[in-house]
């Protein structure tokens, strides 16, 4: 599991003589902010990156969490001691979530050495691991960002992969079925996207699923694996005219969430399973930004 690291194997990268840049991605969308968290207790030499400033550009038209300039990624990264070369790993209280973003948008953006420490920070401290309260100084970093490494959906394409593939809806169950909506102003979900909350790609005690669980659990929502055949115009229409994939490789499912947040987490357990998934980043808050575009409600994807 190239993108992911226990607290026992980062521990050892941490004493080793070229230790990873340490991101502490700590978020709630309710809040306290993670800031709060990170004065408290933090991993060794680990920088603070704010999810709603350095992991996402401000809300707007584009949604609630909209893809950060090329630009302000690159110098939030570089804020934080990310270079080219030097691996990076992130971590958040415990499920994944925050940290899940971070990786998604390194990896967007080029950086190719980023894992995520499977639960967090409860993990760490449940192996024994020190911990500090002090704000560590970063060396600046040199980071170019540069974006196209992972595939990306627009609004378009998502719908297209509603019909013709798999669009996967990473939020709860009950905000899939426009049952409960106290984030975004329009209650549903996109026709044809099929219901797949994030929570159930983690145990209990947030570490995610063994690879072969979570590919079971993807094949059992429609997500074929590389190379099978399909009925049907497939996934690879969806980025003819109608829409735009932007990144590379074969698109087999689309995720989207309420901003773009929890559905790179539904992107990292594909890629733990071996499964490539385009990541529509704007995701519910920027569909229903246009009332021309269809809302869903109820169990069933259409």
């Amino acid at each position: 599991m190239d993108s992911l690291t226990d607290a026992r194997s980062l521990a050892r990268a941490l004493a080793g003589p070229h230790p990873p840049v340490l991101l502490d991605a700590r978020w709630r969308l309710a809040g306290p902010p993670g800031i709060g968290s990170y004065r408290a207790g933090h991993l060794p030499g680990a920088q603070f990156v704010d999810l709603d400033r350095a992991l996402a550009a401000p809300p707007g038209p584009g949604g609630r969490h909209p893809l950060p300039a090329t630009g302000d990624f690159q110098a939030a990264m570089r804020r934080a001691g990310v270079g080219d070369g030097r691996p990076v790993v992130l971590y958040d209280d415990g499920d994944s979530t925050a940290a899940a973003r971070g990786w998604w948008l390194l990896r967007y953006f080029g950086h190719d050495q980023v894992r995520v420490l499977d639960g967090g920070y409860r993990a760490w401290l449940a192996a024994g691991q020190p911990v500090e309260q002090q704000t560590a100084r970063a060396q600046p970093g040199d980071f170019t960002a540069r974006p196209g490494h992972l595939p990306l959906l627009d609004a378009a394409a998502a719908a297209q992969l509603a019909r013709d593939g798999v669009l996967l809806d990473a939020r709860s169950a009950e905000r899939y079925r426009g049952e409960a909506e106290k984030v975004d102003p329009v209650a549903g979900h996109i026709p044809g996207a099929v219901s797949a909350p994030t929570t159930a790609n983690v145990r209990a005690d947030g570490r995610f699923l063994d690879p072969a669980e979570l590919r079971s659990r993807f094949a059992d929502l429609g997500v074929r694996v590389p190379g099978e055949s399909a009925g049907g115009a497939g996934p690879a229409g969806a980025s003819g005219a109608a829409g735009r994939v932007a990144g590379p490789g074969a698109v087999l499912a689309g995720v989207y969430c309420g901003s773009g947040v929890t559905a790179a987490h539904e992107v990292l357990a594909m890629r733990i399973a071996g499964l490539p998934a385009a990541l529509y980043v704007g995701s519910w808050s920027d569909w229903i930004t246009d009332p021309s575009r269809p809302v869903a409600t109820g169990p069933q994807p259409t």
